[in-house]
């Protein structure tokens, strides 16, 4: 290639012709020639002075040589590595080294990828013994400068990371991991510069799926917990982090290891959690969360071992260290439920110390079960009507957090007693108060239906109803939310069937009603209200009692009348797009609901204005509104049987023909 630096930083170029010809240009070269274009690309990487923007183009596209999402594809590139001649591909790697000890950074970190790509090929293979030689003179030999540490770090790092995404990869030499080990540590011991400290954690982090045999040996094994434990006591808040990272790592690869250091695990994650700045904060509790997870399958695995009469297998018994821990670690975590950001937005992906602790203690419920109950229960009730906003929705969030794991027995007494306060905690004056009450109704109504007093139900459906149009799109979704479980408790009411009629019916006209005007609402696309409010309406549908049977059917021709004026809403952006198919799908949900209630004889004078539009449906590119529809029309055709071919034949002809559809 005439001028491999011009056609890279072409391929960058806002020209769409400049780009494509560079574009084309590279892929002819990598066709006529790979071995030959492999090594420009790594002598353009390696060579100094040129423009750095291109070395980096360089070794990405290298890189992206070997690499491809679809496993078969990844696999041929692969292959087509490996079927180089030896000494071309040796010539490749020597550059790749050389990029490693680079003085500019941006080469270092390019090279640290392309470098790990490669490895990753031929490491299982035991093949590339200069990789790991020179890391570890990169990472040990005082001659080396911080950045070319960082930089060989960062490379097994992501040695380790691609290593792990490979399948059908023979599994990698002892030898090769002591290797990797060593350097590893090396790098992460407390005399060496936080940066440096980093770059190893992260490395250890992503290595610890090949180190068994490591972890398997008692003082390797010390030596490992050891380094990463004096990693949790770096002034460098990053280094924090990525050490309880690590923990996190060890405790889901090696629970049956953990114990000789649960003391020191224990204080650190606790004085962590209390002291440290909130992303770190976040790292130690996710430890507590991992622990959770894991004797959790545990438990589970003893209760299949006990039910088939047989023993657990050795190594994989639970220790029950969340239990042991219990006393302590629930008050800590219901101190992270007060440190609430009011700002956070909560429909970004905004995780702060007090969901995760939220998180935490929901973990803890569903592995301990009824012993959290008389822990938890003394902070909620003293602090459920305290005069500070922050302890009321911390209570309230931390009841709603045990809700899953404890027996009926034993919390539903509470639950029981719960309601009326809840119910008034609605029309709290903080928004969050209101959001979170909201939210631990629904899941009361959810897990725990039965134990709501029979007095208080028409109270708990007309605050929930009030709460639909008044309040903001977060709690109002919650109240939609909490209204879908509660329907959905009447499911399979064979009471109802027989006296026509359960407790929804008397309210189920005002429901619907509101529930449409929410769908309505010019806020409706935030916190996911529309379709929440949408999902009640349909399961109030599905569970609904007989003598609702005259209101579904005043209902149906507003669906369909709803789903008519829908084609007409103005597209201006992809979200105004997004939101109109979203809207057709939502309610051919519901004229599908609506017609598994109702009789073939309801459903015929309907049945022709239904299909044309649900033809129109189908004339749009959104999967999600195609399955609505065909499932609409399902419902229809097994309701009319012999008279849905007669009635809506032109139409599904029309469907299936001109709107380029063809019946399996």
């Amino acid at each position: 290639m005439a001028d491999l630096t011009a056609t890279l930083l072409g391929c960058q170029n806002p020209d769409p012709s400049v780009r494509t010809a560079a574009e084309q240009a590279l892929q002819n070269a990598e066709n006529t020639n790979l071995p030959e274009f492999c090594l420009a690309l790594v002598t353009e990487l390696s060579t100094e002075g040129k423009d750095l923007a291109a070395r980096q183009l360089a070794g990405l596209h290298f890189k992206n040589l070997l690499v491809a999402k679809d496993e078969a594809l990844q696999t041929a590139r692969h292959d087509k590595w490996k079927a180089m001649d030896p000494a071309a591909r040796a010539s490749v790697k020597t550059c790749l080294l050389a990029s490693l000890r680079s003085p500019e950074t941006a080469p270092r970190h390019t090279a640290a990828q392309a470098c790990a790509e490669v490895a990753a090929v031929e490491l299982p293979y035991n093949e590339w013994q200069e990789f790991l030689a020179t890391l570890m003179e990169n990472v040990t030999s005082n001659d080396q400068p911080d950045g070319v540490k960082i930089s060989s770090l960062e490379c097994l790092g992501f040695t380790c990371e691609r290593l792990a995404v490979i399948d059908n990869a023979p599994d990698i030499a002892p030898d090769t991991t002591d290797r990797m080990l060593t350097t590893i540590v090396d790098g992460i011991r407390n005399d060496r510069p936080d940066a440096i400290r980093f770059a190893a954690a992260t490395a250890l982090r992503n290595s610890l799926l090949f180190t068994r045999k490591n972890m398997e040996n008692e003082n390797e094994r010390n030596m490992i917990m050891q380094t990463i434990c004096e990693a949790t006591q770096s002034a460098d808040s990053r280094v924090r982090g990525a050490a309880y990272e690590c923990i996190s790592q060890i405790t889901f690869q090696y629970y049956d290891k953990l114990q000789p250091y649960m003391q020191t695990l224990f204080q650190l994650t606790f004085n962590t959690i209390k002291n440290d700045e909130e992303s770190v904060a976040l790292q130690a509790i996710e430890f507590w969360s991992t622990l959770c997870d894991e004797e959790m399958e545990l438990i589970d695995e003893a209760a299949e071992c006990a039910e088939r009469g047989i023993p657990v297998e050795s190594g994989r018994e639970c220790v029950r260290y969340v239990a042991a821990a219990l006393e302590h670690l629930v008050p800590l975590l219901t101190e992270t439920l007060t440190k609430q950001d009011e700002d956070a937005d909560v429909d970004e992906d905004t995780w702060n110390l007090s969901m995760a602790g939220a998180t935490c203690l929901s973990l803890v419920a569903n592995t301990v079960e009824d012993l959290v109950v008389p822990v938890i229960m003394p902070f909620v009730q003293s602090n459920i009507q305290s005069d500070n906003w922050r302890l009321r929705e911390a209570a309230i969030m931390a009841f709603s957090s045990v809700l899953e794991g404890p027996s009926m027995e034993i919390i539903g007494p509470y639950v029981n007693q719960s309601i009326p306060v809840l119910l008034n905690a609605l029309s709290d004056p903080h928004v969050l108060v209101k959001d979170t009450t909201a939210w631990a109704i629904g899941r009361i109504c959810e897990l725990h239906v039965r134990a709501i007093p029979e007095e208080t139900f028409p109270q708990l459906v007309n605050v929930l109803m009030s709460k639909l149009l008044s309040e903001t799109p977060r709690v109002s979704s919650q109240a939609s939310f909490a209204l879908h479980n509660l329907a959905a408790a009447f499911a399979g009411d064979e009471a109802a069937a027989a006296s026509g009629t359960n407790a929804l019916s008397a309210y189920m006209p005002a429901l619907l009603q509101t529930l449409l005007q929410v769908t309505d609402r010019k806020d409706a696309d935030e916190s996911n209200l529309r379709v929440a409010a949408f999902e009640a309406v349909s399961v109030l549908i599905q569970n609904s009692a007989p003598d609702c049977k005259p209101l579904l059917l005043q209902l149906l021709p507003v669906i369909i009348g709803r789903l008519s004026q829908s084609f007409s809403l103005p597209v201006l952006t992809n979200e105004d797009r997004e939101q109109k198919e979203g809207l057709q799908g939502l309610l051919c949900g519901l004229i599908q609901v609506i017609t598994l209630k109702v009789t073939k004889e309801d459903i015929m004078p309907h049945a022709d204005s239904i299909m044309t539009n649900l033809l129109q449906v189908l004339q749009t590119k959104n999967a999600t509104c195609h399955e609505e529809a065909f499932s609409a029309t399902s419902a229809i055709a097994d309701q009319m049987e012999a008279d849905f071919e007669v009635s809506t034949a032109y139409t599904m002809y029309l469907v299936f023909n001109e709107g380029n559809f063809i019946l399996p």
